[in-house]
């Protein structure tokens, strides 16, 4: 084998679901429109960051000085069948409001977040693949590890790398495992031999801008993250406009619908990592006790933020956010108005 497939061997040894080499040249000329005309219809929505370095962002050998390759991996979180149910295809629920047998109220969490803090599980994983990159290439390589933190067009050079494409619904779709992927990423200056994007698209599909509850995902292609219940519920830090706060539902961290109405989401596998930490019973987290939470308890204590999600990425929004979240979904769910 060829040095980069023993790496990309590598890398699904340490249970990736997917590797491929892309090279570090800029975004073409039909990403790079894309991207500049997304923030200038102010469809990034507060998302200033997003705004910055946007050389390097666009062109990620800017990143690490005389870097030649992107090793891109991509690790499948779809979370396994809720209990009680045969497949996650009949847990899916096209409406906002979902009533359980319970006298307490709850708030539903986006798949993604129902792992451990996907960071620096990812993180630690690349740093194992660099460190066998430096066993059979050789010392005085470099490498930058990034995982949803460095500004790059993550999901556009996954797609250059042939890890799948990007659908109407601004995911990377791989036709095998669906759009539930985390992706990660090692900037190195090992020249590689890289790979191509595949061929696959969404056809004539329109189920993810039709489950849209929102209308975030826009006909004419375009996704405007001011409407996105992702955003608003993770991102945003203001008051949450009425009408877009009852369209919330009881969605009280992100939102799935997207995800799930993708046809490619149906028969993909689930997360087959067992090192990745799932919680199963952060699937749907009482509102009461959301509002009780707070940070002056000792860290010992059930009710405090840090100690309750120390491992989540729950923990990356705020207390003041999840708090805001819990009151519009526990006004939804007690009075739903649709």
């Amino acid at each position: 084998m060829t040095l980069a497939q023993d790496i990309k061997q590598k890398a699904i040894e340490l249970d990736f679901d997917l590797a491929g080499i892309t090279d570090t040249s800029a975004l073409n000329n039909e990403q790079f429109k894309l991207f500049t005309d997304w923030l200038a219809f102010g469809y990034a929505g507060r998302m200033d960051y997003m705004r910055k370095n946007l050389d390097k962002r666009t062109s990620p050998a800017k990143l690490l000085k005389n870097a030649k390759s992107i090793i891109c991996v991509g690790l499948n979180y779809k979370p396994p069948p809720a209990r009680g149910t045969r497949d996650e295809r009949r847990t899916y629920r096209p409406s906002s409001i979902v009533h359980l047998p319970s006298s307490r109220p709850t708030g539903r969490v986006a798949n993604y977040a129902q792992y451990e803090d996907y960071h620096p599980f990812i993180k630690k994983q690349l740093r194992k693949l660099t460190d066998f990159i430096t066993s059979v290439a050789g010392e005085g390589l470099q490498f930058k590890i990034c995982v949803d933190s460095a500004p790059l067009v993550e999901r556009a050079l996954a797609a250059r790398a042939g890890l799948g494409f990007i659908g109407k619904n601004h995911m990377l779709i791989n036709p095998t495992l669906g759009p539930q992927i985390f992706l990660g990423e090692i900037i190195t200056t090992l020249m590689l031999q890289t790979d191509g994007p595949i061929t696959n698209n969404c056809s004539n599909c329109n189920k993810c801008i039709d489950a849209c509850p929102t209308g975030a995902l826009r006909t004419d292609g375009q996704f405007d993250a001011n409407k996105c219940i992702s955003y608003l519920t993770i991102e945003y830090k203001g008051r949450i406009p009425p009408d877009l706060a009852e369209k919330i539902g009881a969605r009280l961290f992100g939102c799935d619908e997207c995800v799930l109405a993708c046809p490619y989401q149906e028969d993909a596998p689930v997360c087959r990592n067992k090192q990745f930490k799932f919680y199963s019973d952060r699937g749907r987290l009482d509102l009461h006790e959301i509002l009780a939470l707070s940070r002056g308890r000792p860290a010992c204590l059930p009710y405090n933020f840090d100690a309750r999600f120390a491992d989540s990425t729950i923990k990356r929004s705020s207390l003041d956010r999840l708090k805001r979240n819990a009151q519009i979904c526990l006004a939804n769910v007690t009075n739903p108005k649709h």
